[in-house]
């Protein structure tokens, strides 16, 4: 596990490495997505079942693409009772959390009798993409899931690639447990195609949510527009401040978490406490030894991961900030004051006893997230992710009067003759 110093000529470079792994889509991969992207929006469900079959080898119909209730029943009963009590209790909290984000409509009324407002409405129906072939995560369905639900959203797309043919059974207890009734066994970037267009057997949708592959996040890009889109999920990411008062072992733990979801996957830890970072790389070299997905974590820590060494904690802040993480752990004695000079993260976790790991299944906030240096100005997904504002604006005559010369002679300032002119029209007409 490297370390480096702030100060050291390598850092800059190394840090840049780190920060804009995954920022530029490969030129095969987009190729790629754009044959099957465009195949599917041509020929509806004959490419999207051809592509389904080449690419991850089973064959679809219009008659078992979607998962049937009994499917979904089946799937169910082959889950031991207390995960499907852990599934719930995370759809609980998830939910609770979740209606603080509740949006309203709101008006208000000028003193000359303008009447201005907005309105908030769900959207009509919306896709969640999860991946649900090899690996399963039921998470993924809550999380997109119950915020849609709060929002008010009529219906609810579920797509995930399978195994056979067959959904994962926590895939669908996920999805029982939500109460979305339409799931289609169905992944990659074709699944996205066929949200964003719509296929005989597959409903265009208003928004496409949820974290995919590289293939995946492309397609989503790609169809932006046609739809929208929550974000571009890249690589999952950690970055831990820690002070003397943290744990190594915490730490190591923590940064080994991430780096095993995948080769790209990134796990920082900044601290001022030269000991401290050598206490961290000593743990998770034992750590890793004991790791199954060791493979794949050690591959991502020596590219992607690095114990940062700065002069100050000011410094530690300044380095968050550059990077601007997905999940940020405050290992330090004083969280909540930290916390205060933070300007750019996704997740904030606090003290000793907050892992990442916690937040991703039952803490409650949403754990889809902005990656890559996006939560600059991106946030978590959320109930106002499913809803759309119109404003409303009612006015009087006399309120027109109050306003409408202003609003004419901006028209000539812009050279829109016809706009002056709807205006003047209402001004010249006399009061009955």
């Amino acid at each position: 596990m490297r370390i480096l110093s702030t100060d050291e000529a390598a850092f800059e470079d190394t840090f840049s490495q780190i920060r804009n792994r995954g920022k530029i889509f490969d030129q095969k991969i987009w190729e790629t997505v754009k044959n099957i992207v465009d195949d599917v929006a041509a020929r509806g469900d004959e490419a999207l079942f051809a592509h389904t079959k080449a690419l991850d080898g089973y064959q679809l119909t219009t008659r078992n693409a979607a998962v049937s209730p009994e499917e979904i029943e089946d799937a169910i009963l082959r889950i031991p009772p207390q995960d499907y009590a852990i599934l719930k209790l995370a759809a609980e909290r998830i939910e609770k959390f979740h209606r603080k984000q509740h949006l309203e409509d709101w008006f208000y009324t000028d003193e000359d009798g303008t009447e201005l407002g907005q309105r908030v409405l769900p959207l009509e129906r919306v896709g969640i993409y999860t991946p649900g072939g090899l690996a399963s995560y039921p998470s993924t369905v809550i999380m997109a899931s119950v915020p849609a639900q709060i929002a008010g959203v009529r219906e609810i797309i579920l797509v995930t690639p399978s195994k056979d043919a067959k959904v994962n059974p926590l895939i669908a207890a996920a999805a029982k447990l939500c109460g979305i009734t339409k799931v289609f066994k169905i992944g990659g970037a074709q699944a996205i195609a066929a949200l964003a267009y719509g296929t005989e057997t597959i409903p265009k949708v208003d928004k496409i949510v949820g974290p995919g592959n590289a293939y995946v996040t492309a397609a989503k890009k790609m169809v932006y527009g046609q739809v929208a889109i929550d974000m571009l999920a890249g690589p999952s990411e950690v970055l831990i401040i820690a002070d003397t008062t943290a744990d190594a072992s915490f730490i190591a733990a923590d940064m080994l978490s991430q780096a095993e979801h995948d080769e790209m996957a990134s796990a920082i830890c900044v601290t001022p406490d030269k000991n401290l970072a050598k206490e961290v790389a000593s743990e998770m070299e034992t750590q890793l030894a004991g790791l199954k997905r060791n493979a794949i974590a050690a591959c991502a820590l020596k590219d992607f991961g690095a114990i940062i060494v700065t002069k100050d904690m000011d410094e530690a802040v300044s380095v968050v900030d550059r990077f601007a993480p997905e999940h940020l752990e405050l290992m330090v004695g004083n969280p909540r004051e930290l916390l205060a000079k933070i300007k750019h993260a996704g997740a904030v976790f606090l003290g000793n006893n907050t892992p990442e790991a916690i937040g991703d299944y039952i803490a409650g906030p949403n754990h889809i997230l902005p990656t890559g240096g996006t939560a600059r100005f991106s946030s978590p997904l959320g109930v106002y992710d499913f809803v759309k504002r119109s404003s409303v604006l009612f006015f009087s005559s006399e309120s027109l009067r109050k306003y409408g010369k202003q609003a004419a002679r901006f028209a000539e300032m812009e050279g829109l003759e016809a706009h002056c002119r709807s205006i003047e029209k209402r001004l010249s007409r006399k009061k009955s």
